[in-house]
């Protein structure tokens, strides 16, 4: 009788519960209500003590001390400085000896990294603030180390501004034209799958300018026809729609031939690099090194499965191979993105070993000693301090859902030095003295603290408790974390959400949200998971509408080492669609698990990805939605598809028997497909071709374009009109009202 009674207690306190707590709505999930804060481009300075930061409200530049946290002084004030007058603060770079500033405003996006923007010398000594160029907008603007010159692109050509010459400006260059050449900054494919927006430097002494030049007038054109729309309306468009024209190219077609240059800045001579190059190779970075004589210059074939770096002398124009790596199948990306050239040392990441490792070389490409090794990856790389021999980076040696700071010291120890389980990440002094570590876990957003480079808090910057209490208004369900083994005997990692009031006597509808590209994770012990991050918010809206939603990471996803990662090559989407119909099969299995309404969606590849599950030849799933997808990699771009796939012509049946297309007549459930139409990246082709073959296998579908919106298809009130319409769909098609 006691038992009955402490039921019935409980029952109604977590009823009382629910009907306290607020219900979730789409539209403040849509509108950012639910995001955290955050410190805003938070940049070390030089003198190794401080750093600085741009105020909450857009307004001031503040520098504070890495010792206390306190501020220290007010670099850059809208309200107070003296000459051009500026709105907000958007970014801003300081120049090497600390004197000055250039201040970023009226930024306006061209692709996913690459941005034009008004920029503003200003002189922290004198308070005053001058146009870097009357010109118009500028791209890219680099301080020479000297602190005295300033290089930036407009309209694919460098130009340079001297300040000891009251800021004349003149062209490096001068044969840049759209769709044709572009000097200092990167093709789209080179900026999409490289990860960079820059492509020039200054030598050492500041007496040069070094940078890629990319001829793209052979790589064939892509044309997304554009219409007037709202929110921006495009009034050139008012009576007739026009084309926007670019140079992209698909899988196995002409790639830009790219070639290095320098530019002696006294004789104003300028002079072709010999880098040796293949006329299909990629020149991924230039980076400056401390030595005038020496700019590192990073080649990978086409395949990626090699990547050179050379040293090249400027004056001369030789160039040095000093470090040469060769990986099965190919070169990840992101091993490129996180080498680190310090004053005398490369610091290399390399999966040779079977999982991303540290490896130390002198600049002259001698191997010094293995940083980093074990059954674990390493997931970021925040530099080698000179002066002792440490090694600072990030890893997952707690588990594969995990991310914990790390150094490795001169004398072969290595320590951890952020304690929380979760997901951690850290910005150095840059004397690596302290660092400030953003922690988060599924069920805490994120939290900013100061600490010493040896793990110990110094301080609090901001713990996010205002978010906290915000969510805590709701009653939301839990997020966990699980874990199952295919049929296949491989072993998958997942989290799960499920309603608040969860009852594992009845049978739920489940959305699975997946990604699931080569390298990606979704299932890390994070705040930023699901499909809309914000501490997975948008899935506990679906929770709330009475959905289990799980997330698993198929093969081919990261942090498990090379053998998990590469074994979709050169078929992608095969394997991952298997387990994704294995998690289905799994979670069909589950006592709280409806089979029989079992849906999933994605985004990009995770759009891809929704295809090919619906139409692997299991039929799992009740409905499903591909937002933005590819359908056939004969339509992606050359770097991200050979990467994977190597050419067409290489791997014909990898690219035309393992696709949605060649699959359409097996689809199974129903289908809801989004696309925008000026998607840049996975152009509205993708869903065009598709959709005529469904069409021809005669099968049913439903259909969302976007006018005038990019792959994230935003602007207006149009991301809260995507989730509802796929939302809406599930609910209908999921018998779920």
């Amino acid at each position: 009788m006691k038992r009955i009674i402490f039921m019935c207690a409980a029952l109604l306190l977590a009823t009382s519960q629910l009907l306290a707590g607020g219900k979730l709505d789409l539209k403040s999930i849509t509108s950012g209500h639910f995001q955290g804060e955050r410190l805003a481009e938070v940049k070390p300075l030089a003198d190794g003590e401080t750093y600085a930061q741009i105020s909450r409200d857009g307004k001031q530049i503040i520098k504070y001390s890495f010792k206390t946290g306190k501020q220290v002084a007010v670099l850059f004030d809208v309200a107070t400085v003296r000459g051009d007058v500026i709105p907000r603060i958007d970014g801003y770079i300081m120049s090497p000896d600390g004197r000055r500033m250039l201040i970023q405003t009226n930024t306006k996006p061209v692709y996913r990294r690459s941005y034009t923007a008004e920029y503003y010398i200003f002189s922290i000594e004198n308070n005053k603030m001058e146009p870097l160029s009357k010109g118009g907008p500028q791209q890219t603007p680099l301080f020479s180390p000297d602190g005295q010159q300033i290089a930036f692109v407009r309209d694919n050509n460098i130009h340079l501004v001297k300040l000891l010459y009251d800021n004349a400006e003149s062209q490096v260059t001068k044969d840049g034209k759209w769709n044709e050449i572009i000097n200092g900054i990167p093709d789209w494919v080179n900026e999409e799958e490289f990860g960079n927006n820059r492509s020039m430097v200054f030598t050492a002494d500041s007496r040069q300018i070094c940078w890629i030049r990319y001829d793209e007038s052979k790589v064939k054109q892509y044309s997304m026809q554009m219409f007037k729309g709202l929110n921006p309306a495009m009034e050139q468009y008012a009576g007739y729609p026009g084309f926007y024209t670019y140079k992209y190219p698909i899988a196995g077609e002409q790639n830009s031939t790219v070639s290095v240059y320098s530019f002696d800045i006294k004789s104003r001579q300028t002079r072709k690099l010999q880098v040796p190059l293949k006329e299909d190779d990629y020149i991924p970075r230039i980076i400056m090194t401390s030595d005038p004589a020496k700019v590192a210059i990073y080649t990978m074939n086409r395949h990626q499965d090699e990547l050179n770096i050379y040293m090249a002398n400027p004056l001369s124009t030789l160039c040095k191979l000093v470090i040469s790596e060769k990986i099965d199948k190919y070169v990840r990306e992101s091993s490129i993105s996180s080498i680190k050239i310090t004053d005398n040392h490369i610091l290399l990441p390399s999966e040779r070993s079977g999982f991303t490792h540290l490896y130390l070389y002198n600049l002259n490409g001698q191997l010094k000693r293995t940083v980093t090794y074990g059954n674990y990856e390493v997931k970021d790389v925040y530099g080698y301090d000179e002066a002792t021999g440490d090694v600072y980076y990030a890893a997952n040696k707690n588990g594969v859902a995990e991310q914990q700071v790390y150094v490795a010291r001169a004398n072969g120890k290595t320590e951890c030095i952020s304690d929380k389980a979760g997901t951690n990440s850290a910005i150095f002094s840059s004397n690596f003295k302290y660092y400030i570590n953003i922690w988060s876990d599924m069920n805490n957003p994120n939290v900013y603290t100061l600490n010493d480079n040896k793990g110990k808090l110094l301080k609090t910057l901001l713990d996010n408790k205002d978010l906290k209490d915000k969510m805590s208004q709701y009653v939301l369900g839990p997020r966990e974390m699980f874990s199952f083994t295919t049929s296949e005997g491989v072993k998958l990692y997942g989290w799960m959400v499920k309603p608040a009031d969860f009852d594992s006597q009845k049978r739920y509808p489940v959305i699975m949200y997946q990604y699931g590209g080569p390298g990606s994770q979704q299932v890390l012990n994070r705040w930023s998971i699901g499909m809309s991050g914000q501490g997975a918010i948008l899935e506990h809206y679906l929770a709330q509408q009475g959905y289990v939603v799980v997330c698993v990471d198929n093969r081919g996803t990261g942090g498990r080492g090379v053998e998990f990662e590469k074994c979709t090559y050169l078929r992608l989407g095969e394997k991952e669609a298997r387990d994704q119909v294995e998690t289905a099969l799994w979670l069909g299995n589950q006592s709280y698990v409806d089979k029989n309404r079992i849906g999933i969606w994605g985004w990009s590849y995770g759009g891809w990805n929704t295809l090919m599950s619906m139409s692997e030849g299991r039929p799992v799933f009740c409905a499903g939605v591909a937002i933005a997808p590819v359908t056939s990699w004969r339509y992606y771009d050359t770097v991200y598809t050979e990467r994977y796939m190597r050419t067409p012509n290489e791997n014909q049946s990898g690219y035309d028997e393992v696709n949605p297309m060649a699959r359409a007549s097996q689809l199974s459930g129903e289908l809801l497909i989004c696309h925008g139409m000026a998607d840049d990246n996975v152009h509205f082709r993708n869903t065009a071709e598709y959709t005529e073959a469904l069409v021809q296998a005669d099968k049913d579908f439903s259909e969302l374009v976007y006018t005038n919106r990019n792959h994230s298809i935003f602007g207006g009130n149009t991301r809260n009109h995507l989730f509802r319409q796929a939302i809406k769909f599930f609910n209908k098609e999921m018998n779920n009202k």
